[in-house]
């Protein structure tokens, strides 16, 4: 008993500041995204609702969706942001530019640039990339859900 508590300790005294700063990052950045995506949401739907029997509505469900899409790419950004600016705060990296990449490449999983962590904040990326893995998973099925809403909404497209 005493070794699993004294190895429970040892963990998470080693990250536990990554985590009081990851988990709290994770929740904005999910908050930020479920009110962007439902705001964006129910706008667009709206809008093609009254758009219905419009002479051209692949054109106009086209528009849509790739105005749903950029909305979706600046809410990742903005997320993207946050994270650079806390790994700035903490001095995780030595510069904005630095922070930026190092962030889009963990939210994205690309990882393919050579930035690392400073030694104490390395776990932090990780949270990052787990944090990108759901904001994706959201966009990816609200896109599909709207895209389901649309559709439903033009009798010509419900075949």
């Amino acid at each position: 008993m005493m070794i699993a508590q004294n190895t429970l300790d040892f963990h998470l005294g080693a990250w536990s500041a990554d985590w009081v700063w990851g988990l709290p990052l994770v929740v904005l950045n999910v908050l930020i995204h479920v009110l962007g995506l439902g705001l964006l949401s129910h706008r667009a739907v709206r809008f093609f609702g009254r758009m219905v029997g419009h002479r051209h509505p692949a054109v106009v469900f086209s528009v849509i969706m790739n105005a749903a899409t950029l909305f979706a790419t600046v809410l990742h950004a903005t997320e993207v942001g946050i994270w650079a600016m806390a790994y700035r705060f903490l001095g995780a990296l030595p510069d904005m530019k630095s922070a930026m990449l190092y962030s889009l490449n963990a939210m994205t999983s690309y990882g393919h640039e050579s930035l690392y962590l400073e030694q104490p904040w390395q776990l932090l990326g990780a949270i990052e990339a787990l944090n990108g893995l759901l904001l994706f998973g959201l966009t990816t099925a609200f896109l599909f859900g709207m895209i389901q809403q649309v559709w439903s909404l033009d009798p010509k497209w419900r075949h």
